[in-house]
Protein backbone atom coordinates (compact mmCIF):
# COMPACT_ATOMS: atom_id res chain seq x y z
CA UNK A 1 0.00 0.00 0.00
CA UNK A 2 0.99 3.57 -0.90
CA UNK A 3 2.06 6.07 1.69
CA UNK A 4 0.02 9.03 1.64
CA UNK A 5 0.62 12.84 2.06
CA UNK A 6 0.87 14.15 5.57
CA UNK A 7 -1.06 17.32 5.69
CA UNK A 8 -0.01 20.34 7.16
CA UNK A 9 -1.95 23.80 8.37
CA UNK A 10 0.08 26.70 8.13
CA UNK A 11 -1.49 30.09 9.10
CA UNK A 12 1.31 33.03 8.02
CA UNK A 13 1.02 36.60 8.89
CA UNK A 14 4.07 38.09 6.44
CA UNK A 15 4.81 42.01 7.00
CA UNK A 16 7.34 42.73 4.21
CA UNK A 17 8.70 46.09 4.66
CA UNK A 18 11.26 45.71 1.94
CA UNK A 19 8.82 44.51 -1.47
CA UNK A 20 5.79 46.75 0.72
CA UNK A 21 3.97 43.06 1.16
CA UNK A 22 1.72 43.08 4.23
CA UNK A 23 -0.99 40.01 3.70
CA UNK A 24 -1.93 36.51 5.67
CA UNK A 25 -1.89 33.36 4.06
CA UNK A 26 -3.70 30.25 5.44
CA UNK A 27 -1.52 27.38 3.58
CA UNK A 28 -2.32 23.89 3.08
CA UNK A 29 0.56 21.67 2.72
CA UNK A 30 0.89 18.23 1.76
CA UNK A 31 4.25 16.98 3.02
CA UNK A 32 5.06 14.19 0.59
CA UNK A 33 5.97 10.34 2.78
CA UNK A 34 9.77 11.00 1.55
CA UNK A 35 9.90 14.68 1.93
CA UNK A 36 11.25 15.39 5.86
CA UNK A 37 10.78 18.88 7.68
CA UNK A 38 13.95 20.32 7.01
CA UNK A 39 12.83 20.30 3.08
CA UNK A 40 9.01 21.48 4.33
CA UNK A 41 10.20 23.70 6.27
CA UNK A 42 12.34 25.37 3.18
CA UNK A 43 9.43 25.32 0.66
CA UNK A 44 7.79 27.59 3.70
CA UNK A 45 10.37 29.49 3.76
CA UNK A 46 10.87 30.49 -0.15
CA UNK A 47 7.26 30.92 -0.28
CA UNK A 48 7.59 33.29 2.58
CA UNK A 49 10.34 35.47 0.74
CA UNK A 50 8.48 35.45 -2.50
CA UNK A 51 4.78 35.67 -1.06
CA UNK A 52 2.38 36.66 -3.92
CA UNK A 53 -1.43 35.93 -4.18
CA UNK A 54 -0.67 34.11 -7.28
CA UNK A 55 2.33 32.06 -5.68
CA UNK A 56 1.34 28.66 -5.13
CA UNK A 57 2.82 25.20 -4.28
CA UNK A 58 2.57 22.46 -6.46
CA UNK A 59 2.56 18.59 -6.45
CA UNK A 60 6.36 18.89 -6.18
CA UNK A 61 8.11 15.76 -5.24
CA UNK A 62 5.41 13.75 -6.49
CA UNK A 63 5.63 15.52 -10.64
CA UNK A 64 8.55 15.88 -12.22
CA UNK A 65 7.01 18.04 -14.41
CA UNK A 66 6.21 20.99 -11.65
CA UNK A 67 8.94 22.77 -9.47
CA UNK A 68 8.16 22.99 -5.92
CA UNK A 69 6.55 26.60 -5.87
CA UNK A 70 5.58 28.68 -8.71
CA UNK A 71 3.59 31.76 -10.13
CA UNK A 72 1.59 32.04 -12.78
CA UNK A 73 -0.47 35.23 -13.58
CA UNK A 74 -3.70 35.29 -15.62
CA UNK A 75 -2.48 33.88 -19.25
CA UNK A 76 -1.08 30.40 -17.29
CA UNK A 77 2.65 31.75 -18.17
CA UNK A 78 4.88 31.16 -15.47
CA UNK A 79 6.47 34.19 -13.94
CA UNK A 80 8.26 32.52 -10.49
CA UNK A 81 9.73 29.04 -11.08
CA UNK A 82 10.76 27.96 -7.61
CA UNK A 83 13.25 24.74 -7.20
CA UNK A 84 14.55 23.29 -3.68
CA UNK A 85 17.55 21.61 -3.16
CA UNK A 86 20.69 21.22 -5.68
CA UNK A 87 18.51 20.58 -9.33
CA UNK A 88 19.95 18.87 -12.32
CA UNK A 89 20.98 21.06 -15.16
CA UNK A 90 18.04 19.83 -17.33
CA UNK A 91 16.11 20.97 -14.13
CA UNK A 92 17.54 24.05 -13.74
CA UNK A 93 17.64 24.70 -18.03
CA UNK A 94 13.69 23.95 -18.08
CA UNK A 95 12.68 25.91 -15.15
CA UNK A 96 14.85 28.96 -16.67
CA UNK A 97 13.42 28.88 -20.03
CA UNK A 98 9.78 28.31 -19.20
CA UNK A 99 9.34 30.56 -16.69
CA UNK A 100 10.51 34.47 -16.69
CA UNK A 101 12.63 34.01 -13.49
CA UNK A 102 13.81 31.15 -11.64
CA UNK A 103 15.08 30.68 -8.05
CA UNK A 104 16.80 28.20 -6.24
CA UNK A 105 16.71 27.63 -2.53
CA UNK A 106 19.25 25.51 -0.46
CA UNK A 107 20.64 24.94 2.97
CA UNK A 108 24.57 25.45 2.92
CA UNK A 109 25.89 22.14 3.71
CA UNK A 110 28.54 20.07 2.36
CA UNK A 111 26.54 18.70 -0.58
CA UNK A 112 25.50 22.04 -1.49
CA UNK A 113 29.16 23.07 -1.55
CA UNK A 114 30.10 20.68 -3.77
CA UNK A 115 27.16 21.02 -6.64
CA UNK A 116 27.72 24.57 -6.48
CA UNK A 117 31.71 24.77 -6.88
CA UNK A 118 30.70 22.02 -9.82
CA UNK A 119 27.96 24.18 -11.67
CA UNK A 120 28.91 27.46 -10.74
CA UNK A 121 29.72 28.75 -14.16
CA UNK A 122 27.46 27.40 -16.46
CA UNK A 123 24.64 28.33 -13.54
CA UNK A 124 26.27 32.19 -14.02
CA UNK A 125 25.00 32.16 -17.78
CA UNK A 126 21.56 31.95 -17.03
CA UNK A 127 20.30 35.61 -16.71
CA UNK A 128 16.81 34.73 -15.08
CA UNK A 129 18.28 32.78 -12.18
CA UNK A 130 19.05 33.26 -8.90
CA UNK A 131 20.73 30.90 -5.88
CA UNK A 132 20.17 31.47 -2.21
CA UNK A 133 21.09 29.28 0.87
CA UNK A 134 19.92 29.34 4.46
CA UNK A 135 22.41 28.16 7.00
CA UNK A 136 22.72 24.24 7.54
CA UNK A 137 22.27 25.01 11.15
CA UNK A 138 19.06 26.34 10.72
CA UNK A 139 17.60 22.98 8.96
CA UNK A 140 17.23 21.65 12.63
CA UNK A 141 15.87 24.47 14.26
CA UNK A 142 12.91 25.12 11.82
CA UNK A 143 12.34 21.33 11.65
CA UNK A 144 12.06 21.34 15.37
CA UNK A 145 9.36 24.16 15.03
CA UNK A 146 7.01 21.53 12.85
CA UNK A 147 3.46 20.97 14.32
CA UNK A 148 0.67 19.80 12.26
CA UNK A 149 -1.22 23.31 12.93
CA UNK A 150 1.12 26.49 13.18
CA UNK A 151 1.06 29.90 13.11
CA UNK A 152 4.31 32.04 11.69
CA UNK A 153 4.28 35.84 11.95
CA UNK A 154 6.79 37.03 9.78
CA UNK A 155 9.07 40.43 9.29
CA UNK A 156 10.90 41.06 6.92
CA UNK A 157 13.00 44.56 6.37
CA UNK A 158 16.81 45.14 5.24
CA UNK A 159 16.62 41.98 3.96
CA UNK A 160 16.39 40.37 7.60
CA UNK A 161 14.04 37.52 7.91
CA UNK A 162 12.22 37.30 11.54
CA UNK A 163 9.81 34.46 12.06
CA UNK A 164 7.72 33.85 15.29
CA UNK A 165 6.43 30.45 15.39
CA UNK A 166 3.23 30.20 17.87
CA UNK A 167 1.70 27.25 19.57
CA UNK A 168 -0.25 25.68 22.63
CA UNK A 169 1.90 23.37 24.53
CA UNK A 170 -0.11 20.39 25.44
CA UNK A 171 2.50 19.74 28.61
CA UNK A 172 2.00 23.20 30.06
CA UNK A 173 -1.63 24.43 28.45
CA UNK A 174 -0.66 27.92 27.53
CA UNK A 175 0.46 29.91 24.76
CA UNK A 176 4.21 29.84 24.32
CA UNK A 177 6.72 31.29 21.27
CA UNK A 178 9.23 31.17 19.60
CA UNK A 179 11.29 33.53 17.40
CA UNK A 180 13.72 33.27 15.43
CA UNK A 181 16.25 35.44 12.80
CA UNK A 182 16.79 33.97 9.62
CA UNK A 183 19.33 34.73 6.97
CA UNK A 184 19.48 34.18 3.21
CA UNK A 185 22.57 33.98 1.54
CA UNK A 186 22.47 34.70 -2.44
CA UNK A 187 25.53 33.42 -4.33
CA UNK A 188 23.91 34.28 -8.09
Amino acid sequence: MALKATIFKADISITDMDRNYYNDHNLTIARHPSENDERMMLRIIAFIVNAHEHLQFTKGLSDDEVPDLWQKNFSDDIELWIELGQPSEQRIKKGCNQSKQMKIYAYADNSFDAWWKKDQNKLNTRKNLSVYTLPNALAATLAGAVERSMQIQVTIQDGQIWLTFAGSQASAGSQASESLEVEIAKHL
